[in-house]
Order: structure tokens, then sequence, then C-alpha cells
């Protein structure tokens, strides 16, 4: 069935809306989360013991994840109908997915944040099967279950749509993508009494998430919108996606082996963890060949420029934060030093919003005002108001990354480098850095009032397509 909304080609296309909506909500909480944080860094006892800094980094980082999966899951919805050329299979289950989703989501960060993590993990049945704990993966084991429930439903729902429609490329490097995401989430049930192989399937999880899968369905992403921006042939940029995907895989996989570092593992992970590592900054580094190169011989002048914008800006900064930061302390002599430092958080921080936040919020720009019936793109006010939003979250999380990586290049120079008893503590050393915490804070705020020049965006009026020949499906 046509849509009924000229800019949409499918109807079960809005059922896209609700997730990035509430992606964004989510993408609220984190942030001022983060900046309980960074007070907490420098008030110790700020807000406590109402939120604890344990609590507040739990709650910020497991906004994070969900927030970039309900980002991820309404850009499966918004372009896998119109990559297959057919509705989606089954609107009435996305929505019903999504209040379970939203609902799981919800409980769980209140649960987060009024009861004791104890009595949490008590009330929700980890004594059946332990699991909670661990970072990243806090979930109660009761949301982890709801989490199976929704990816299950979710992949057969777009797996069926692909299945009986046309396949591209992107829908298939999205599908496996999708696909890995929800198989490697598994490993978060299983909890070795081993420490060491607790460890490794631990980082099946985390790293081979953001190191691997998500890789792939942030270049299935990239392409769809570039495609759709620029008029470039699809083959051409078919090419491109096939080239990123085998970097990607080949050297995210064995780059596992930078995590296996200092956790017991055999001593040929250091040389595999480091060789690979230094591959990893390839298939980024292709990104943004891939998104210059087809922005520069587009065959159309798309009205969105916000959108060609997110899209060059995602590419870049992945590069400089999941690229070039990873690269500086992940060679197993360099991490001897620099494991567990600000430096770490540096890289975590720009590679997170570069490569995932960046990706999530292209397709929002994109996909937005085609869902809302506005046009192809917002009117230039609102997207004047946009860019704003981009450049000031940008920078400002460009200068948080530099407050950190001076952070923890003291943090090494004061803690790990003298021997001979010289080190200072972890605690005296943290008092050395308190400047830089100050920055970082003053960056975040930064940071926030961009978010809220991004949001205040969408209140301005869209516009009617411009008369360039670009309706969405058409392109």
């Amino acid at each position: 069935m046509m849509s009924n909304n000229p800019y949409i080609k499918f109807t079960s296309q809005k059922v896209a809306m609700p997730y990035l909506v509430f992606a964004l909500i989510l993408f609220v909480g984190q942030i001022l989360f983060g900046l309980i944080m960074g007070l907490q860094y420098i008030i110790g006892d700020f807000l406590f013991p109402l939120i604890p800094f344990n609590i507040a980094r739990m709650v910020h980082t497991n906004l994070l994840i969900v927030w970039l999966l309900f980002g991820f899951m309404g850009a499966a919805y918004y372009l896998i109908p119109e990559e297959a050329d057919r509705e989606l299979h089954s609107p009435k289950l996305a929505m019903i997915l999504f209040w379970i989703f939203a609902t799981a989501g919800v409980l769980t960060i209140l649960g987060y944040l009024f009861v004791p993590y104890a009595g949490l993990a008590q009330m929700t049945g980890n004594d059946l099967l332990p699991t909670m704990g661990r970072e990243f993966l806090e979930q109660p084991l009761i949301t982890k279950v709801g989490i199976v429930v929704v990816c299950l439903g979710f992949l057969y729902n777009v797996g069926m749509t692909v299945l009986k429609g046309r396949k591209t490329a992107i829908n298939v490097v999205m599908m496996t993508g999708l696909i890995g995401l929800a198989v490697m989430f598994l490993f978060s049930f299983y909890n070795p009494d081993n420490l060491t192989r607790d460890k490794f399937y631990w980082w099946y999880v985390v790293h081979l998430w953001v190191e691997g899968v998500w890789e792939l369905i942030m270049a299935a992403m990239l392409a769809y919108v570039l495609i759709k921006i620029t008029g470039v042939d699809r083959e051409v940029i078919e090419k491109w996606l096939y080239v990123i995907v085998a970097m990607a895989l080949i050297s995210g996989i064995l780059g596992t082996g930078h995590h296996y570092f200092w956790i017991g593992a055999p001593t040929v992970w250091l040389w595999v963890g480091s060789i690979f590592s230094t591959l990893e900054p390839l298939p980024f580094f292709a990104m943004v060949l891939f998104a210059f190169n087809m922005i520069n011989r587009r065959r159309r002048e798309h009205p969105n420029k916000a959108a060609a914008l997110w899209a060059m800006g995602t590419t870049v900064t992945a590069f400089l934060g999941a690229g070039v930061w990873g690269f500086l302390h992940t060679l197993a002599p360099v991490n001897y030093y620099t494991h567990g430092t600000q430096l770490t958080a540096a890289h975590g921080h720009l590679a997170f919003y570069g490569a995932y936040a960046l990706i999530v919020m292209t397709l929002i720009s994109y996909a937005m005002p085609k869902l809302r019936g506005l046009g192809e793109a917002a009117d230039n006010k609102a997207q004047v108001l946009e860019m704003w939003g981009f450049w000031l979250m940008t920078i400002s999380m460009v200068f948080i990354t530099l407050f950190l990586s001076a952070a923890g290049v003291v943090q090494i120079w004061l803690q790990r480098m003298p021997e001979d008893g010289a080190a200072l503590s972890f605690m005296a050393t943290q008092d050395q850095l308190m400047i830089f915490y100050w920055f970082r804070l003053a960056a975040g705020v930064v940071f926030l009032v961009g978010l809220v020049c991004y949001l205040l965006s969408f209140r301005q009026r869209g516009r009617a397509a411009l008369t360039t020949g670009v309706v969405a499906g058409h392109a």
C-alpha cells in the first residue's frame, strides 16, 4: 500500500517515528546523567546518597546503549521497507515491541535509581541465572530476557520484509549487523566462575558489538542516506559498502584481542591484538573517503543540507574517535601504561559519539521531515538551528576528548610511570587532575546547549518539497 504521505513511500515506515523520538528522549537522559557524573568527579558527595556515582554511571552507560538500539531499530523500520520495496511485514508487531522495550527500559532505569542494586538482583531472579553486576550488562535477568524477546520479534519483522522483497546490499548488510547484534547479546547470559573466561565472553558482547556488527549497521545507514542525498549510482555506493564491511569484520573480530592483554589470556594475544588493532582505523578512514567522495560526485543538490553535514561529520568524528584515539593506546607495550586511565575514557566518548550517536542523528535528520510530512527537508531556519546543534555538540565533544586525554597523560605520568615507590596513589593522582575535570564539565554544558539547539530545530516549520525531482522512495 502506497503512503498517503507523499514524502515516504510506504505507510508502515511511520512506525520508525516513535522509535526515533524515544531514542532522542533517552539521549537527553544520558547527557543529564553525564553532567551529574562530571560534577561528582569534582564534588564527590554531589547528590549523595540520592544518586551515588556508581548508579549515575550505570544509568549513563545503559541509556547510551538503549537509545542507540532504539535508533538502530527505528532506522531499520524506515529504510528496510524502502530498500525491500514493500510494506513492513507487521507494523502492529513493531508497535507492540516498541511498548515492551520502552516499558522495560524505563522500569529498569527506575529500578537502578530507587532500589539498591543487590535488592534489585534479588527481586528479578538473579539467583536463578546470575547475569548482573558486569559493566554495561548490569540489566536484571528479566530485562535481558525482554531484550531477547524484542530482538527476536524485531528480526522476524524486518527479516520477513527483506525475504519477501527486493534484496539490496544495504538491507543485506543491515540485516547481517542486526542479526550479529542479537546473537552476540546472548553471551550476556553466560557468566562463568572463572574470571578470565568471563572476560572473554563479556568482550564477545561489548567489543563485537561496537567494533564489529554495529559498524555494519553504521555503514548501511550511511550508504542509504548518501544514495538519497547525492543521487550517485547505487552500484558505486554498494562497492564502497562491501569494502568497508570486509575491513570492519577482518580488523574487528581479531582486534578483540586488544582486550585480552591483561586478563590472563595466552601471550599470543599480545601480538594478535596489537597487529589487528592497527588495522581497525582503516574501515573508518574508508568511510571518510566514501562520504566525501560521494558528496563531491553528487548529481543533485538535495535541500536537506543538515543531513549531508551529519553524514560527513559522523565519518570524520568516528575516524578520530574510534580510529586515531583507539590506536593511540591499543598496542600492548603502550596499553601496559594506559589501560584503564582517562585516555580510555577519552577514546570511548569520541568513538561512541562519532560512530554511533552521529549516524543515528544523520538518519533522523534525513527521515524526520519526511515522516512528519513536512517535505524533503525542514525550512532554512530549522536547518540552521540543527547545524548549530551539530557544531556545538561535536566541537564540545572534541574538547571533552582533549581534556580527558590530557588528564590521562598526567595520570600515566604520575601514577603509572614512576618506579621505586615514587608513584602517586590513585586518589592522590585524581586530585592533580581536577583542572581537567572542570574543563570537561564546562564542555559538557556546551554539549547540552548544542543538544537543546538540535531538539528545538524540530519545532520549526517544514517546507514543501522543492522541485528538484527528489521524492522519497523515487530517488
